[in-house]
């Protein structure tokens, strides 16, 4: 049943934002309609209409909320209402939506909105259309539950401010906002992955649900390549994840994971879409990325790798891609291929970054190939260093331990 709610909740949502124009209202329809469902379902059985009941009760409540605010702001609201503008209004319940759009992927783009930062957008997306309670995005986000519904509020009011409509974008903005959107889900994914602190090396709920909607998103835009890259990585970086932890939860390096513990399925699906997208020879980070998982998955054994196809992918996507965390990894691939040093050279061209200060990432990289080229004692404190700075318990009792072990030699 909750698997259920959390999907019919963004349907119902998109709904009545489209039918009705109030998201903050709308929002607050549906919370109670799934209050209603969580309450009397498991007693009464689930309804011959799951999603009709929930519409139902919600569009129920709506009107109450409506009425209330009207009752509360009535000039506003004869004001608005003499010059409705024509965006905003919607066809009869009865009557589908004209165009192949679909609801929930305008609320994705509004939860995306360029108005928001970061942080709000995926706050705002995880709540609206993950279906997500605040509590639940406060734990995987590791905030207060008060702080993260202080977002989402600021979120929604900067949206109204902002002027947002719920609507398509035109075509000139679509595709910026489709970034938006895209960068949103991958985040998202990230957090979930390799979770930035706390107990746990990674948080599968987000990973579950940053796939969840990025499927959503290929359903609706089959044909963006892009769309079909971050998925195949999702579903490619993802089928790795249970061999990444041992058995007390402790990091597990890709050199020393069983790869019997990979999912072959989500393998197969990752490589599926690639190879259906790459031949459009209109190759993104996300494809690119996805290409890189791919030839990983593909190794029967670490030492099976073909680094010289994943050198010649990060070149393509560093020079795509301004982001010094790909520099980072490409210096990985070519210390593989050329040796230590060369990968030192790489890394070194990012070294002063200024996005890279006070990221443990760097320290870890160099310490593992100085530990590689024989620098023990710079490697030591590469590791040490990077330990302090990484808030990922996992990653600072794995960093801790490569030290004291290099230092016990």
């Amino acid at each position: 049943m909750e698997d259920l709610l959390r999907e019919l909740a963004p349907q119902v949502l998109a709904l009545l934002t489209r039918r009705y124009g109030h998201f903050n209202l709308a929002e607050e329809a549906v919370q109670e309609a799934l209050l209603a469902a969580a309450t009397q379902w498991p007693d009464q059985g689930l309804p011959d209409n799951p999603p009709g009941w929930m519409t139902t009760v919600a569009t129920r409540r709506m009107t109450d909320l409506l009425r209330s605010e009207q009752a509360r702001r009535r000039r506003e609201q004869e004001e608005a209402f003499r010059a409705l503008p024509a965006d905003l209004l919607s066809p009869a319940a009865d009557v589908p939506p004209a165009g192949d759009s679909d609801d929930t992927l305008l609320l994705l783009f509004l939860c995306c909105h360029p108005a928001l930062n970061p942080p709000a957008q995926v706050a705002l997306t995880l709540r609206a259309v993950g279906g997500l309670t605040t509590a639940e995005i406060a734990r995987a986000l590791l905030l207060p539950e008060a702080t993260l519904a202080q977002r989402i509020t600021r979120a929604k009011k900067r949206i109204l401010e902002a002027g947002g409509r719920f609507r398509m974008p035109d075509d000139q903005d679509r595709a910026r906002r489709l970034d938006v959107v895209l960068h949103v889900l991958y985040l998202i994914f990230n957090e979930g992955y390799t979770a930035t602190a706390g107990e746990s090396l990674h948080r599968g709920e987000l990973c579950t649900e940053a796939i969840r909607l990025a499927r959503m998103v290929h359903r609706l835009l089959p044909d963006v390549p892009e769309v079909s890259g971050l998925l195949a990585e999702m579903l490619l970086t993802d089928a790795r994840r249970p061999a990444r932890t041992g058995p007390d939860g402790e990091l597990v390096p890709l050199a020393e994971q069983d790869r019997g513990r990979w999912n072959r399925e989500m393998i197969d699906e990752g490589i599926a879409l690639l190879t259906a997208v790459l031949p459009r020879k209109r190759p993104g980070p996300y494809q690119l990325q996805a290409a890189i998982a791919a030839v990983h998955a593909e190794a029967g054994r670490f030492d099976d790798t073909d680094w010289a196809q994943i050198v010649a992918l990060y070149q393509v996507l560093d020079r795509l891609a301004d982001n010094p965390v790909v520099t980072l990894n490409r210096a990985v691939a070519v210390a593989m291929l050329n040796g230590p040093a060369a990968g030192l050279a790489v890394l070194e061209t990012v070294a002063g970054d200024q996005r890279m200060a006070g990221h443990h990432r760097l320290h870890a990289v160099r310490g593992h190939l100085r530990e590689e080229a024989g620098d023990r004692a710079a490697a030591i404190a590469d590791y040490r260093t990077a330990a302090r700075l990484t808030t990922s318990l996992p990653e600072r009792r794995y960093l801790l331990a490569r030290a004291a072990r290099l230092d016990t030699r």
